[in-house]
């Protein structure tokens, strides 16, 4: 596996190289933004980018998204400190496939990579709820503390339909009321 690093510390980039490299794999470059990381993997196409959630200028969630748009078609993994599960979700729409841990060793990390490459893990956990686009706009009108006449009045729509809506949000979230269904939706990433 060919592998380009993007971090802004020089040392994580020197040991997680040296990491890689005795557990197999190929580093063609290490870079220390994101800009760079967008022009080299574009130039040298590897197989995986590994790219820091926080760089100054451009973070990682950027740098992902523009490289896909960009039409990289190969692995992108965000390393982070950073556990949040809201990140997980930003993570997926930006365009990446995995998300982990700086903390793992390079022997988990290969293995978590080539499991990724297979398709045996995924970014976002199976359960994790889709909601639809009426769903979270109901879900923003929570968050705003609207009460159900007032969700109505603003969609137009009845207040039995916000009642449904809000039943299935709750269903989703696995909640039972609003304080639940907002902590739930914050925690992964529907709500900033």
């Amino acid at each position: 596996m060919r592998v380009l690093i993007a971090d802004d510390h020089p040392l994580f980039r020197l040991g997680l190289r040296a990491g890689l490299e005795a557990q197999g794999l190929t580093v063609v470059a290490e870079v220390g933004n994101g800009e760079e990381a967008i022009e080299r993997a574009l130039t040298l196409r590897p197989d995986a980018v590994l790219l820091d959630l926080r760089m100054p200028g451009m973070d990682g969630l950027t740098c992902a998204r523009k490289l896909r748009e960009a039409g990289y078609r190969g692995l992108i993994a965000l390393l982070t400190t950073y556990q949040e599960p809201a990140l997980l979700r930003e993570a997926a729409l930006a365009g990446a496939d995995a998300y982990f841990s700086k903390e793992l060793s390079a022997p988990e990390l290969k293995r978590r990579l080539l499991r990724v490459l297979a398709g045996e893990e995924h970014l976002l956990p199976p359960d994790l709820p889709t909601l639809t686009p009426r769903e979270e706009e109901v879900l923003k009108l929570l968050a705003l503390g609207l009460s159900v006449k007032e969700m109505a009045r603003f969609l137009g729509v009845s207040p039995d339909t916000v009642k449904d809506h809000l039943e299935h949000l709750y269903m989703k979230l696995e909640a039972h009321n609003r304080v639940q269904a907002l902590e739930r939706a914050r925690n992964l990433g529907f709500l900033k």
